[in-house]
This record gives C-alpha cells, sequence and structure tokens, in this order.
C-alpha cells in the first residue's frame, strides 16, 4: 500500500489569497491584487515556477500585510508540488510563526511532513489540528491512519468514530473503516465499505482487500466476481492474481492455482506471502 495510503494533491492547499484580501483597503489597481490574481491564476494551470514567483512577488511588494500568512500558505504548497521539500517546511514554518492556530496552515504543514516520511512529526501536528478543531475531518484521518499503522488501534477508534460521525458516506470514511476493521480480523464489518469504495474509487487495492475478506469469510463466488471485475480493471495487478491463487486452491483448482501464484510472483509480489498458500 502506498506510504500511509495517500497521495497528496497539495493543489487543494492552495486558498485563493485574493478572496481573503481587505477590499475596503485594496482595490484592483493594487499591485499586490494583482499580483494575487496572477497568483491564483498559475496555480490553477499548475505553473508552479510561475505560481510561486508571483507570490514572492506579492509578500515583497507588502512585506507586513495581514493577508501574507494566506500567500505563505500558498506558496509552501506551490513548493511541495515542486518538489522542494525544505523549502515548503520552512515557508510553512514561517506561516505558523505569524498564525500558530490557523488550521489551514497546521494541516499543511502536517501533510508536508507526512510527505517528507517524517511520520512522528506529521502525526503530532494532525494532533495539533485536532487540538484546534477537534472535529477537523482531514486531521482526524491522518491521525488515526498513521495510529491505525501503528499499532495505537484505540486512538484509531477514536479518530474514525469522528468520521463516521460528521461524513459517514465519504470516500475517507470507507478507507478508513474498511482498513481498521480488515486488519483487526472484522471481515464482515469492512466488505460494505469495501465494497462502497470499489463502486465510487475503484483502485486496485480495494479491489485487492475486498477479495481478502471475501476469501476469509469463505464466501467464494463473491471473490471470484470481485477478482474477476478487479482483473478486468487491472490486468497487471499482483495482488489480485495472489487472491485468485488462493481462490482456486481453496476451490481444488491447483494447477490454475499455481499458475496465478507465478503469475503474482513475475509482477512483484511477495514471494513469502505466495508460499504460504501452499504451505500446508
Amino acid at each position: 500500500m502506498k506510504h500511509l495510503f495517500v497521495i497528496i494533491a497539495l493543489v487543494g492547499a492552495c486558498l485563493s489569497a485574493s478572496a481573503f484580501a481587505e477590499v475596503d483597503t485594496l482595490c484592483e489597481e493594487d499591485p499586490y491584487v494583482i499580483l494575487m490574481g496572477e497568483a491564483d491564476s498559475a496555480i490553477v494551470r499548475r505553473d508552479w515556477p510561475e505560481a510561486a514567483a508571483r507570490l514572492r512577488d506579492a509578500l515583497a511588494v507588502k512585506p507586513n500585510h495581514p493577508s501574507n500568512v494566506l500567500l505563505l500558505n500558498n506558496l509552501a504548497a506551490v513548493y511541495s508540488n515542486m518538489d522542494m521539500d525544505s523549502l515548503s517546511l520552512a515557508t510553512y514554518d514561517q506561516a505558523l510563526e505569524m498564525a500558530p492556530s490557523m488550521l489551514t496552515v497546521v494541516t499543511g504543514r502536517a501533510r508536508q511532513l507526512l510527505k517528507m516520511l517524517r511520520d512522528y512529526e506529521a502525526f503530532d501536528a494532525f494532533a495539533h489540528a485536532i487540538a484546534i478543531d477537534s472535529v477537523c475531518i482531514e486531521a482526524r484521518f491522518y491521525h488515526g491512519m498513521m495510529a491505525l499503522y501503528g499499532g495505537n488501534q484505540a486512538i484509531a477508534e477514536e479518530d474514525f468514530a469522528v468520521l463516521q460521525r460528521r461524513v459517514p458516506g465519504s470516500i475517507d470514511t470507507a478507507i478508513a473503516l474498511s482498513s481498521l476493521y480488515a486488519l483487526t480480523g472484522r471481515d464482515r464489518e469492512a466488505v460494505p465499505y469495501l465494497r462502497f469504495l470499489t463502486e465510487n474509487d475503484p483502485q486496485a487495492e480495494y479491489y485487492a482487500q475486498l477479495a481478502g475478506c471475501y476469501l476469509q469469510l469463505g464466501d467464494l463466488n463473491e471473490a471470484s466476481d470481485i477478482i474477476g471485475r478487479g482483473l478486468e480493471r487491472y490486468p497487471d495487478d499482483p495482488e489480485l492474481y495472489y487472491y485468485r491463487a488462493w481462490l482456486n486452491r481453496d476451490r481444488y483448482l491447483m494447477d490454475a492455482a499455481r499458475a496465478d501464484a507465478q503469475r503474482a510472483l513475475q509482477l512483484g509480489a511477495s514471494p513469502q506471502r505466495v508460499a504460504a498458500l501452499f504451505a500446508n
């Protein structure tokens, strides 16, 4: 699974800074406003170098303007999209000095730490966000997922309870609860969330996880159906071949099981896991 189950789309962390400008003291001809607008446009186009240049220009025009914390937040996100990670984190830190309790900055910095694989610091940063706003969905999701895969089920359960209560029909809630239930042996409870994911965000890993739950439950027909659907979309996914090998083994189709196991190995499946299918 991807590192902590996330690919961080940091364009979403960029606020429209011009929307927060103090319109009573700024006018459309003000260079500060013009530069913010140009930066916003570049962000929408994902022209990161242009966005960074315009944001730096705006900050230089009015270095003490109260909206600068929003510009710094955007600039940090832009730097991250340019893979200038150390500079991104330093820019988030600069914004945090100006607004220590600004949730957008706190969560943006936490995501940046996560991207840099500084997991312990990221976990603490998301905890800080939760302390600021106990129902911050983003922070609860990441904090809970990190706790779950770090072996702290109680914290994960607490965080995911907030997701279930506040956004019961969201993708994040389905990811969180399916992970929790599958990892704690509650396969039947994981199934509806994984089915939701295969229908609404059909990634290979969700098909594979759902197949694994069905196999654990002994429901071979459902496992066969979901593996077939997964392989139609992802014909070269090693996990799906691994689970089809498991399925064929349980159906006593040993030649087919070994062929699928070999294909899984060719595609990068764990040799230890594959060998364990035929250990007994």
